[in-house]
């Protein structure tokens, strides 16, 4: 019996001269699992979902894509709404799968790329999971939350200032619901890989986020569409799931009680059981 593990199912895809990590495991219908945000490098794919793949990979082949500046994807300098180049990246890798219509699914950063996705290319995306995200390059605006959010203030200390443990750390607990799920071992990761690739973080405050907003086509995105988002989300918060909610003409909203930005990490059973009702309908 082969072992899924994280080395076992690592790949790699150039695209534009520059390589793409991503991971391929498990067979059935194919599902696309976008990265969600955090600190750069140590931020990957198989981080934030590794704990709902063994329910997942039963009935789907899963390809995790991580992004240019985090994980094991090479360093980019952009200048552009950078999740279209997220969404090039991945359907380059759609391609090279020879994968025609997929299921995207991807909380924080992963769902902003899922739902560009489905604008950018229809044709190719079936369904949607998102949670965690805004509609836009640069945020979409709140009626009550204050901007820069908490997480977006302490991403942004993290990532302009030097490589440092603690920034690390208060970046890490402020994204999830319980503080205590966060041990000294990740915190002691993330900050030795920011230490040991710091052209990743180079790239990123060489580079431009260019933004646009996305919440008038919405409208566009018909195809079916679960929103699972963390009641105590730092990030993005609640009031940016009823957006969405109230915009998608085909959306279902499942809030996770405790629980913050990354539901798939903090709250495994209960999104996937989330997932599955949803998919298996």
């Amino acid at each position: 019996m082969t072992v899924l593990s994280e080395e076992s199912t690592s790949r790699f895809l150039e695209v534009d001269g520059s390589a793409v990590h991503y991971h391929d495991l498990g067979s059935g219908p194919p599902l696309i699992i976008q990265q969600a945000f955090g600190p750069l490098p140590g931020t990957t794919a198989w981080l934030t979902y590794h704990r709902i793949l063994a329910d997942l990979t039963t009935r789907y082949r899963c390809v995790l894509v991580d992004y240019p500046n985090f994980g094991r994807s090479a360093p980019r300098e952009f200048h552009e709404p950078v999740h279209d180049l997220y969404v090039r990246n991945t359907l380059a890798l759609l391609d090279e799968l020879e994968l025609d219509t997929v299921t995207v699914l991807g909380v924080s950063t992963g769902g902003t790329v899922a739902l560009d996705l489905a604008m950018t290319a229809p044709d190719r995306v079936d369904r949607l999971v998102i949670g965690g995200c805004s509609a836009s390059t640069g945020g979409d605006p709140y009626l009550l939350a204050p901007a820069p959010t908490e997480v977006g203030r302490l991403f942004d200390e993290c990532q302009t200032r030097p490589a440092d443990a603690d920034r690390i750390a208060r970046l890490l607990r402020a994204i999830v619901h319980d503080p205590a799920s966060i041990d000294d071992e990740l915190v002691e990761h993330m900050y030795q890989w920011r230490l040991r690739d710091p052209e990743h973080a180079d790239s990123w405050l060489r580079s431009t986020i260019v933004p646009r907003s996305n919440i008038a086509a919405l409208a566009e995105v018909t195809i079916p569409t679960l929103i699972v988002h963390g009641r105590s989300d730092r990030m993005v918060p609640l009031e940016g799931a009823l957006m969405l909610l109230g915009r998608l003409p085909a959306a279902d909203l499942v809030v996770l009680n405790n629980c913050g930005h990354w539901p798939p990490f903090e709250r495994p059973g209960a999104f996937a059981a989330a997932v599955y009702a949803f998919l298996e309908r």
